[in-house]
């Protein structure tokens, strides 16, 4: 029969979000690269883009709630929103591949720096020195790894455990309960582990972020002018962004737990924000492991 449907996919109708998404992006990236430029109106290019694009956001994902709310969703969509964010995910873990390449490039052929703490400026060895390159370059103190950063991968390793406590009990229906103490202020069952475990996922987000801001304010060494600050500002900087991101991920699904949008079948946008939060957290710890520990082995440590 024509016009029957005979597949279990959802076709869209036609819609203005890809093209206004399209064209909010591209006026963010022209406002960005005039801003760099000291152009004049950059910076207004720049912040009239990142309201499109978030204008966008909010009008396209409305559009998948309502889509999903009238079940349009079926299993093999839902299968392939899954693919989409699996892709998503690959594809910012080779973004973070890059930062890593950088970083042990630098490390690995060092090349004879010497950095002057009292001014701030880096020069290249020209004597003897020079055929000790030595990785951080010479004179540059490091940033303890077993103080804020240590603190900070407890943080997110808890985070993860408590983004799975509330999936888990998402999962198995594991919501309501009498609204008692400081949880019932904000509307939280005695059983709801969903929203108890969001709400910490969250705090310890925030608390991450906070740290992070507070040790780039004491850091030793200047955001320019060296291979290794740049690296390291660059790598742990966009982790901190990821942070950022995913925290108000969760944030949209506390607000859509509260809303009462997930049931323990269906609920992918949770399931996307706790994927990209331990993409988050794994992230993290190679950043630790790898920058913090090994990147400053041997170097002196700052004691501020």
């Amino acid at each position: 029969m024509a016009g029957a449907k005979n597949h279990a996919y959802h076709i869209l109708p036609p819609d203005i979000a890809p093209i206004m998404g399209a064209f909010a992006g591209g006026v963010m990236a022209v406002g960005g690269i005039m801003w760099m430029h000291s152009a004049a109106y950059g910076g207004a290019v720049f912040f009239l883009g990142v309201a499109l694009v978030i204008a966008t956001m909010f009008l396209w994902w409305g559009k998948v709630l309502t889509e999903a709310h009238a079940g349009d969703h079926t299993p093999v969509v839902q299968l392939h929103l899954r693919y989409g964010m699996v892709l998503f995910i690959a594809s910012e873990v080779m973004f973070f591949v890059g930062w890593f390449w950088a970083f042990f490039d630098f490390s690995l052929f060092p090349r004879p720096l010497i950095y002057d703490a009292v001014s701030r400026t880096v020069s290249l060895a020209t004597d003897a020195a020079a055929a000790n390159a030595v990785w951080p370059p010479k004179g540059l103190e490091v940033i303890d790894a077993f103080r804020f950063p240590l603190l900070n991968t407890l943080i997110l390793l808890l985070s993860g455990t408590t983004l799975t406590w509330s999936h888990h009990a998402l999962i198995h229906n594991q919501r309501g309960g009498a609204l008692k103490g400081l949880w019932g202020l904000i509307g939280v069952g005695e059983h709801d582990s969903v929203k108890k475990g969001l709400w910490l996922t969250i705090v310890l987000g925030l608390i991450f972020s906070s740290i992070q801001a507070y040790e780039y304010s004491e850091a030793p060494f200047p955001f320019k002018g060296i291979n290794y600050t740049s690296a390291f500002f660059m790598a742990t900087g966009f982790h901190g962004f990821h942070v950022i991101i995913g925290t108000i991920f969760l944030i949209v699904n506390l607000v859509r737990v509260y809303r009462g949008d997930f049931t323990p079948r269906q609920h992918f946008g949770f399931e996307a924000a706790a994927w990209y939060w331990h993409f988050v957290d794994v992230v993290w710890l190679f950043l630790f492991a790898a920058i913090y520990v090994w990147g400053g082995w041997g170097a002196p440590v700052h004691a501020g």
